[in-house]
């Protein structure tokens, strides 16, 4: 297969309201509901035939932008806005491109747009995000092939050299990374879902007032029926009182435990009190053993000042990824002059960004002897459309486990017509079970099978013929 060019001459944008389950809390935001966006774009190649693919992501409120000012509406009006930019950009070029010139073509000018609408560059990247996982399954459908095979193929055409948007990488050969993961196909491959502990959630007494639905509310709950192995844990940011509180996780935890990573979420104020938590957690002799368990923090330092503070010796003791601060193509680039050796890959972030990411490790490792690590991190990423292509693509750059969380806070398909849950249910039949009333996520033994996944599309088969576009909101 080789590079195909096209022009995108449709996207259209879809919402339904998502509801959660149980309340979930990161630094100082507390999610309970928020809509889930929908893209479908269409495509015409040179022959005159199009092809349709779709995409899916939630609005999660006070995460891209955390200003307090702003109202959850407020934020969701931010993300409406980032994608009707990116979208302007990429229907108003009528010449054919690869699906990555399409990209990068207009990457700066949206970047730009959203500066001018007032916009964070992580809000802006939202909206290229969602639409390039919707051309990428419109061109695989076209080819008739799975986005493994696609992208193992190039067939994006990914090819930063000489675009300015990621010189470190001019003299890389993208081709050759590319076609390395070859051997990754998903048919029989499972990857360990990495369970979030948020700073709300109940541990081992289910609270007053828990939903009565039959899924679990406490973490003894959850580890008992998905077989948890691998855990995120959320910091707040209070040395004294996150150390106390990952000691009563760690009671619950630390026998299933095998690998732990800890979020920041920005909380921390500066360098200082994160090396004060690491001297706390260090000298707490009770949690010797599980200290060990821990690969790495993400993100604990606010994003305003987090790639302008050497991080290094903090990093000596204990890895640190960027997260909310990843929000451009160089980001990493900035984050590794400053100490940090991890990234996230995150589908609201764009796929491009994480494959681009994935070959700064390979490259950056073996020029250094440092080891540069990519990790799969999830934003609530529900059931259907979304979680298969952030799945696809994680699964793909060969990564061993991801965070997965919107199972737990979601009832599953509920807020989907019963036609669309019995879809995606008997297409994806190893990915979903059927349990309290809607389809959902299957876990087993900590473990999600991505063999589904090696279908037709961007992970989607034809599941964007299936989804019932009349049942959303179509305003935009």
């Amino acid at each position: 297969m080789e590079p195909m060019r096209f022009v995108i001459d449709e996207i259209r944008f879809y919402e339904r309201d998502v509801v959660l389950r149980l309340p979930f809390r990161f630094g100082n935001a507390t999610v309970e509901s928020c809509p889930q966006v929908y893209a479908r774009a269409r495509i015409r190649f040179a022959d005159g035939s199009s092809s349709e693919g779709c995409s899916a992501e939630m609005m999660i409120p006070k995460w891209f932008d955390k200003n307090p000012a702003l109202t959850n509406e407020d934020n969701f009006t931010q993300l409406r806005t980032a994608l009707t930019i990116a979208r302007d950009a990429y229907t108003s070029d009528h010449e054919s491109h690869t699906a990555w010139q399409h990209f990068a073509r207009h990457y700066s000018a949206v970047l730009q747009a959203g500066r001018v609408a007032g916009l964070d560059a992580l809000v802006t990247s939202y909206g290229p995000a969602l639409i390039d996982r919707a051309v990428l399954d419109a061109l695989c459908l076209h080819l008739g092939c799975s986005a493994s095979a696609a992208l193992s193929a190039n067939v994006p055409g990914v090819a930063p050299g000489g675009t300015g948007l990621a010189d470190d990488l001019d003299e890389f050969s993208m081709d050759a990374f590319m076609a390395a993961q070859t051997h990754r196909g998903l048919a029989g491959r499972r990857i360990a879902a990495r369970h979030t502990v948020g700073l709300a959630d109940a541990l081992e007494a289910r609270p007053e007032g828990a939903p009565q639905d039959g899924l679990p509310v406490t973490l003894v709950e959850v580890i008992e029926r998905y077989g948890h192995r691998y855990f995120k844990l959320k910091l707040s940011g209070d040395p004294a009182a996150d150390v106390a509180r990952l000691a009563d996780i760690a009671g619950v935890i630390d026998r299933h435990a095998e690998l732990v990573t800890l979020d920041g979420n920005e909380q921390y104020a500066d360098a200082g009190l994160i090396g004060e938590f690491l001297d706390r957690l260090d000298g707490a002799s009770a949690l010797a053993g599980f200290r060990r368990k821990i690969a790495f923090i993400e993100q604990p330092l606010p994003r305003a000042l987090a790639l302008d503070t050497d991080v290094s010796v903090i990093g000596a003791r204990m890895p640190v990824l960027i997260d909310e601060s990843d929000a451009t193509i160089d980001a990493f680039v900035q984050g590794r002059a400053s100490g940090y050796t991890g990234v996230s890959s995150k589908s609201c972030k764009g796929v491009y960004k994480s494959i681009l990411n994935a070959a700064r490790c390979v490259a950056w490792t073996h020029a250094s002897g440092t080891t540069f690590f990519q990790s799969g991190e999830d934003l609530t990423m529900q059931a259907g459309v979304g979680v298969q292509q952030d799945l696809a693509l994680v699964g793909w750059l060969g990564l061993t486990h991801v965070e997965r969380n919107g199972h737990h806070y979601v009832n599953g398909m509920s807020a989907l017509p019963p036609k669309e849950q019995a879809y995606f249910a008997d297409d994806h039949a190893t990915l979903y079970e059927e349990s309290a009333g809607a389809t959902r996520l299957h876990i087993a033994h900590g473990d999600i099978d991505l063999s589904s996944l090696e279908c037709r599309g961007f992970a989607t088969g034809v599941q964007g013929a299936h989804i019932s576009w009349d049942a959303m909101r179509s305003a935009y």
